[in-house]
Formats: structure tokens, sequence, C-alpha cells
């Protein structure tokens, strides 16, 4: 009797414990749903700006819903501008540069994480001290020395600095460490793999997931990279889709239905990459949170 008592009672605790956590989970629902919302209508909102003509802006009360105007707010970008040039330019300097980024800085994360060499603690150290620095502060000396390689309106000048940043050797030496186990190191060199063996073909696969999360960010911040370009960039060939952009609008009058309907354009790049690496990206951001 006193087991059954003891049974009923637990079950009894359990449910009234189940009840009081509704509340919690229905706000804590209800908190993500209006986040998510909130992420997501700046994306709504620009759509529909981009359907509505340049009066249609400035009209008062706004309109919520889509206009009929996109097709031809896509026509004046394709005829007006060259769109496609200047995002083939993009697209070709956010394609090259994160490839070398996720290359370099993973090799230098794995190096900091699983190698002993005189000054490590140091360099790394200095590595972090160069994250404080503003990037702006950095504009004039990177002009000059593109401007003695002769790289000025040259590709080079957008892929070549940031092939290696701060943060992604950071990000991968933290992430590295934390799920690169000395065994399976051991266990590599073993099998007689060198030290870039061990990166090729022991690390990297365990690596994907703060890759895709690197790669990510590297490409999302190399295409809408505005200050940069914009120094070393003068020729409008060479133009990318963030200096078209701001090109288009005029000293007096700025057709805003164009410069709406190119920037949808322009984020749609974005929206695929990001659709097709977001589970990596989530994984990896996630790691470590979860303990073993």
């Amino acid at each position: 009797m006193r087991t059954a008592s003891s049974s009923i009672g637990t079950v009894k605790a359990v449910s009234s414990t189940k009840r009081s956590r509704k509340p919690g989970t229905f706000l804590i629902h209800i908190g993500m749903l209006i986040g998510a919302v909130l992420s997501l209508f700046p994306f709504y909102w620009l759509f529909v700006m981009s359907t509505a003509t340049t009066a249609d802006m400035f009209r008062f009360p706004p309109r919520f819903v889509p206009s009929d105007q996109l097709l031809v707010n896509i026509g004046k970008v394709l005829d007006h501008v060259g769109f496609f040039r200047s995002f083939g330019n993009s697209l070709f300097v956010a394609g090259t540069h994160t490839p070398l980024v996720l290359f370099f800085c993973s090799m230098a994360g794995f190096a900091f994480a699983k190698f002993d060499f005189p000054g490590k603690s140091y360099l790394f150290f200095f590595l972090l001290a160069t994250m404080m620095v503003p990037q702006r502060l950095g504009l004039i000396p990177q002009f000059i020395i593109m401007q003695k390689l002769g790289w000025i309106n040259d590709f080079k000048a957008l892929i070549v600095p940031g092939a290696a940043s701060a943060f992604g050797i950071f990000w991968m030496r933290q992430y590295a460490a934390s799920v690169l186990h000395d065994e399976l190191i051991n266990a590599g060199r073993i099998d007689g793999c060198n030290s870039f063996d061990l990166y090729w073909r022991v690390a990297l696969p365990v690596l994907r997931p703060a890759l895709a999360t690197l790669g990510i960010i590297t490409f999302l911040g190399s295409w809408n990279d505005y200050l940069w370009p914009l120094v070393v960039i003068s020729v409008q060939d060479r133009f990318t889709i963030q200096m078209l952009i701001a090109s288009m609008n005029g000293v007096y009058s700025t057709d805003y239905s164009m410069v709406m309907a190119a920037t949808l354009m322009a984020t749609v790049p974005l929206i695929i990459v990001f659709s097709l690496f977001s589970r990596q990206f989530i994984a990896g951001l996630m790691q470590g949170s979860v303990k073993d």
C-alpha cells in the first residue's frame, strides 16, 4: 500500500510540475515567435518596397502588401546599370576570398590547437590583440601597400589582404581544441601521417561544421563589404555589387524603387548560401554547448 501511495504521489508531483511548466514554455514560444517576426520583417519590407514605385514609398499610411511593379523595377535595374557585371565581380571576389580564408585559418587554427612551438602563446596573444584594432586604422597603410604592389583597381586587392583573419584563426583554434582529441592525432602519427597529412586527412573532416560557420560569415562579409572596395576600386567595370547600389543614389534625385529592386536581387545569393550550409552553421555554433 505504501508503494502504491508513493507511486501515486510521484505521478501527481510530475503532473503538477508539467502543468507549472506550461505557462513558462508558452511564453518562451511566444517570445521566439516575436523574435522571428522581427528578424524576418526587414526582408519582407524590402520585398514590398521593391514591388512599389518611388511615390508609393513616401505614402502615408505605408502600404504593407506587395504591389505589381517588381518586374518593372527589375527591368529598370537591368537596363540602366551594369548589374550583372557588378554581380559577377562580387561573386568572383567572395567566391575566391572565402576558400582562401577557410584554408589558411583552419591550418593556422589547427597548428595553434595541437602543435607546440617556440613563442606559441605570445604569438597567439599578439593575434588576439590585432582583433582590438579598428579596421579603419589600417586603411591608409593597406592602401599604400596595395599601391606599391600595383594592385589598385585590381581584384587581388580585395582578395589577398584578408586571406587569413585573426577572428577566423581564433575560431578554428577554439573549435579544434574542443573536438580534436589527442588520441586521434596520435593515431594519425602512428599511421605515418606528417603534419600536413594530419591537417588534411584527420583534422579537416572533423572541422567541417566550423568551416561551414566561418565560410558563411566570410562570404557574407566579403559580399557586403563596401568601405575597402571604395578605397581601392575606382574603375566602374570593377565595381562590386555594393558599390553599384551606392552609385545608384543620384545627386539631385534617386529612383528608390530601382535601389530596392537591386538590393533585393543582391540579397538572393546570401539567402542561397545560408540555406545550403545552415545545418552545419548551427552545428558549428552549438558545438561545446552540450557535454559529451
